[in-house]
C-alpha cells in the first residue's frame, strides 16, 4: 500500500511539475515559432520566414529604442550595482547606527511598493526640479535616474544575503595582519562577494532593459525605450516584428543565464577543491 502510494505521489509531482513549467514556457515557445511566420496571422502557422527579423531591422523605433534600453541599462545597473553594495555594506558591517532603521526602510521600499507611484512620484520630483534650476531634463537621464532607485533595492538584497553569508573572520584576520579597513574591503571583501555582485548586476539590468512603468513616465520626447516600443505596437495590433524583437531579447537572456551558471558552476568546484586541498 505504501509502494503505490508513493508511486502515485512521485508520478503526481512530476506532471504538476511538468504543468507549471508548460505554464510558464509554452507561451515563449509559441512567440519563438511565430518570429518566423511568413504572414502576420497570430493564429496559424502559413509557413516558414525570417522577413520579421529583416523588418525589423529596418525599423527605427525598434532600433534606436534597443540601444536606448541596452544604454540606460548599462548605466543603470552599474551605478545601482554599487550603491547596493555601499548600502548592504554599511547595513550588515557597520552594525547599529543612528537612523539605520530609517535607512533600511528607504533602500527597501521599492520592493513593496507599486511602480505607478514610484514612476508619478520621481516625474513630480524631476519636475519640480526642471522648474527650480532647469534640470534635469525629461530623457534618458531621468529615466537612469528611476531606474538605478527601482535597481539598487533588488540588488541591496542580493548583496547583503552574500555579505551575511560571508565568514568575517576572514576580514578580521586581515586588520589583525595590517591591513587598513580600505584594503580590506577591496583585497578581502570584494574577491569573496562577485559572484553576488555579477548576480546583482544582472538582476538590475534585466529590471531596467524590460521596464515600462517608470520609463513612461519618466521618458521625454523622442525618447523611447524598447518595451515602450513594444508596447505600443502592441496595442495597435499583431505586428511580427515586435515577435522576432522578443525572441532575440529571449535568446540573449537565455545565453546570459547559462553563461552565469558555468561560472558559479565552476567557482564552486574550484571552491571545492581548494577546500579538500588544504
Amino acid at each position: 500500500m505504501n509502494t503505490s502510494m508513493n508511486h502515485i505521489r512521485r508520478h503526481a509531482s512530476k506532471f504538476w511539475l511538468f504543468t507549471v513549467f508548460t505554464f510558464l514556457y509554452a507561451p515563449l515557445l509559441f512567440l519563438v515559432v511565430f518570429s518566423f511566420n511568413s504572414t502576420r496571422q497570430d493564429t496559424v502557422f502559413t509557413g516558414f520566414s525570417t522577413r520579421w527579423y529583416a523588418a525589423l531591422a529596418n525599423d527605427p523605433r525598434l532600433v534606436d529604442g534597443f540601444f536606448l534600453s541596452l544604454k540606460v541599462a548599462l548605466i543603470s545597473a552599474t551605478l545601482a550595482t554599487v550603491l547596493a553594495t555601499l548600502a548592504a555594506y554599511a547595513l550588515v558591517r557597520l552594525g547599529k547606527f543612528r537612523g539605520r532603521t530609517f535607512f533600511s526602510g528607504m533602500v527597501y521600499a521599492p520592493l513593496v511598493m507599486p511602480e505607478v507611484i514610484i514612476g508619478m512620484s520621481l516625474l513630480l520630483l524631476m519636475a519640480g526640479a526642471q522648474r527650480a534650476i532647469g534640470w534635469p531634463d525629461r530623457g534618458m537621464l531621468t529615466i537612469i535616474f528611476g531606474h538605478i532607485l527601482l535597481g539598487m533595492a533588488y540588488a541591496t538584497v542580493v548583496m547583503q544575503s552574500r555579505l551575511l553569508e560571508m565568514d568575517k573572520s576572514l576580514e578580521e584576520a586581515a586588520m589583525d595582519l595590517g591591513c587598513r579597513p580600505g584594503q580590506v574591503f577591496f583585497l578581502v571583501t570584494l574577491p569573496n562577494i562577485v559572484p553576488a555582485l555579477i548576480a546583482a548586476w544582472l538582476l538590475t539590468f534585466t529590471l531596467s532593459f524590460d521596464d515600462v512603468v517608470v520609463s513612461e513616465f519618466l521618458s521625454g520626447p523622442g525618447v523611447t525605450t524598447l518595451p515602450q516600443v513594444i508596447f505600443s505596437y502592441a496595442r495597435r495590433g499583431v505586428n511580427p516584428s515586435i515577435y522576432a524583437a522578443a525572441t532575440l531579447l529571449l535568446v540573449v537572456v537565455t545565453i546570459t543565464v547559462i553563461a552565469y551558471s558555468v561560472y558559479v558552476a565552476r567557482e564552486a568546484k574550484r571552491l571545492s577543491k581548494n577546500q579538500k586541498s588544504l
